[in-house]
């Protein structure tokens, strides 16, 4: 406790209100508040430790990636003993998806904390899944492996986690519906075109096409996210004849 209460006591008060923060985010204090500071800084903040090596999230959001990726495959192989590799390797890439990560991030505000030279509005929607990864790898550096697992049963499993909905649960549409083309010998295009108009920030709009007849259409600040998007609307139009095989 007076480690803690000299931490505290040496900090200014938006350092404390950060440690304060970081309780309710973890569920505990933290010991080495430094891992969770570097959890929050931006490659732009160009800071660098005395070896010149770079201080930012993305080595902790590495570190994260992979103590998720174990923590999950130990619970679904336990939960799922009739699993085979296939099977176990699907489930456990819909649980740690892009989408279900930055989901995650934004549901805990983890933007709010950090450190950049580029305006928060700025960045994408990975910024929130790249942070809830640094989280995992700072408490895995910061309290070990039972820490790290017993944050990810917190926030990601026991909440989140239902094998028999996520059985169900579709990660790319993209795949799915190219996948179901190529089986039914059906031709498909992705016309893909810059549509900016007046927006301030780049937008790509594409037109999905198979057998040369368009079966929807969608517009998102990526190319790759247009392309989801619209397969996803073709889906819902082929739903009755496309199987939602994992």
């Amino acid at each position: 406790m007076s480690y803690i209460r000299n931490i505290l006591n040496s900090q200014s008060n938006d350092d404390g209100n950060f440690f304060s923060a970081l309780n309710k985010i973890l569920g505990f204090k933290p010991k080495r508040i430094k891992f969770y500071k570097t959890a929050f800084t931006h490659r732009s903040m160009n800071i660098k430790n005395s070896k010149g090596h770079a201080i930012n999230y993305e080595r902790l959001e590495f570190l994260g990636d992979a103590m998720l990726s174990a923590v999950i495959a130990s619970h679904l192989y336990v939960e799922v003993p009739s699993g085979d590799e296939g099977y176990l390797t699907k489930m456990r890439s819909k649980i740690v998806s892009r989408e279900h990560l930055n989901e995650l991030g934004r549901e805990l505000k983890l933007i709010e904390f950090v450190d950049s030279k580029i305006p928060k509005g700025q960045f994408g929607d990975n910024i929130h899944g790249n942070l809830f990864e640094a989280i995992v790898g700072a408490i895995f550096l910061d309290k070990g492996y039972k820490y790290c697992e017993k944050f990810i049963f917190h926030r990601v499993i026991t909440p989140h986690v239902d094998i028999e909905r996520l059985e169900g649960k579709v990660i790319s549409y993209k795949s799915l519906l190219i996948e179901w083309c190529q089986k039914e010998k059906k031709a498909f295009n992705y016309d893909v075109y810059e549509d900016t108009g007046n927006d301030d920030i780049r937008h790509f709009s594409v037109k999905l096409s198979i057998d040369k007849k368009i079966v929807s259409k969608a517009r998102a600040t990526s190319k790759k996210k247009a392309e989801e998007k619209a397969s996803k609307r073709a889906f819902f139009v082929f739903q009755k004849q496309i199987p939602r095989a994992i």
